[in-house]
């Protein structure tokens, strides 16, 4: 066993909802307000001479604005970044089809959007479960009125608390739909296990399967059709409900809806490929990092689409972190420099054209035949491994153990388990 500090999201409702439901009503509002003069800032700047403001001249160019003194100075300057990076997104995207960040408003109204509150913003209070969020100065009622709101919490996890934490770095206010959460950003220190043994696994990660995992003798693979299916039909509820005047709520509720869907897909996925690996006695797992893949040329309209969609990132980092707590050590492998997906795992030969066809490896040297995301994780294994071709199986490259995730129990399970 030893101890490790490390960062996570911890979730909290509130106790006291209705007593500072307004308040966060208002400065949820105030946050959608402040992304349009950003946002109506940038148009006028870009047609002005073509240039894109990014986070911190946004910043510079409003901290003036009498919209930005409605929220805490570092809560409106989170606000001006998140437009900065859906920008950076969208125009990094370069897919005509693709909208650039809208305004926040429905006709005359406006949505509650997230607010953030950095370290000067709030003052945490774990013995009796409370924060005090700090106003923004135009949301001060009168010079005698609270410059606070005081909210008290319950967090959603029962084997975690606040006052066992590290640090909190950010709270944010989060509205759900329905109600109000708060969201805790920590520094907390955690036990983790012993390795559960000396095996080596690789991993590659993909966009048609999720995962490719390879143990030696032993191939898991995750195919992405949940994924895609939720994606293709929120996108749709997304443009077909999209209003002239900036996103309608029922676009908002649909684009909210996909990104927790993919959320909870990416965490299925992640814990299952951990838990997989540790039952197999895998003390070391290399994972494919695709870190440049997009700056690798052009993929077409949708080939970019689906490439900006994939979040590549955010799997490896919960795998990282889930085998972390299990003892089990994650290294990233530069994908592009080892070219493992067109390298034979068994002879080396490197060959463009041993791709037969999507999802089929024909090496043209040694014949193996293997599904092409599995002889990529094995040549990821192959990074962690003395000597690879001891314990390899190259039948179990062709036929792996799929495992889906089932939509009924958001867990993942053994192919033959789920029920289409």
């Amino acid at each position: 066993m030893s101890n490790q500090v490390v960062t996570r999201t911890l979730k909290a409702s509130i106790s006291n909802h209705s007593q500072v439901s307004d308040d966060l009503d208002s400065h949820g509002f105030a946050a959608s307000k402040l992304w349009n003069v950003g946002r109506w800032t940038i148009s006028r700047v870009w047609d002005a001479i073509g240039h894109i403001p990014d986070a911190d001249e946004l910043c510079s160019y409003l901290k003036t604005h009498e919209r930005y003194a409605d929220l805490h100075s570092q809560s409106s300057q989170r606000v001006l970044q998140e437009l900065g990076e859906a920008f950076v997104s969208w125009y990094e995207q370069d897919d005509p089809d693709a909208n650039a960040p809208g305004y926040r408003k429905h006709g005359d109204d406006h949505p509650r959007s997230t607010v953030t509150w950095k370290n000067q913003g709030f003052k945490l209070d774990t013995e009796y479960n409370r924060v005090r969020l700090s106003k923004g100065t135009n949301m001060k009622e009168s010079r005698y009125a609270a410059d606070y709101i005081l909210c008290e919490y319950t967090l959603q996890t029962a084997d975690k608390t606040l006052d066992a934490i590290e640090s909190v770095q950010t709270v944010r206010a989060v509205w759900t739909g329905e109600t109000w959460e708060l969201h805790f950003v920590c520094k907390m220190r955690i036990e983790t296990a012993d390795a559960p043994g000396e095996e080596t696994a690789g991993v590659d990660l993909g966009i048609c399967n999720t995962a490719a995992v390879s143990v030696g003798d032993e191939t898991l693979l995750y195919p992405g059709n949940a994924l895609k299916e939720d994606a293709h039909y929120f996108r749709q509820q997304e443009y077909e409900t999209e209003g002239e005047n900036g996103p309608s709520e029922h676009a908002d509720w649909a684009r909210q809806k996909k990104s927790r869907r993919q959320e909870h897909f990416l965490h299925a996925v992640s814990r299952d490929i951990v838990e997989q690996c540790a039952d197999r006695g895998v003390g070391k797992i290399a994972v494919g990092h695709p870190k440049n893949i997009r700056d690798d040329g052009d993929w077409g309209r949708h080939g970019n689409k689906r490439l900006h969609d994939w979040a590549f990132e955010a799997l490896l980092s919960h795998i990282e972190y889930k085998a972390q707590e299990r003892g089990i050590e994650v290294e990233r492998v530069d994908e592009y420099e080892l070219a493992t997906s067109i390298t034979c795992c068994e002879c080396g030969t490197k060959a463009d054209s041993n791709r037969v066809e999507r999802g089929l490896y024909v090496c043209e040297n040694c014949e193996l035949v293997a599904n092409s995301d599995l002889n990529a994780a094995e040549n990821m294994r192959a990074t962690v491994t003395p000597n690879p071709e001891e314990d390899r199986s190259n039948g179990c490259l062709a036929q792996p153990s799929v495992r889906l995730f089932d939509k009924s129990t958001g867990r993942v399970r053994p192919q033959e388990q789920v029920v289409p």
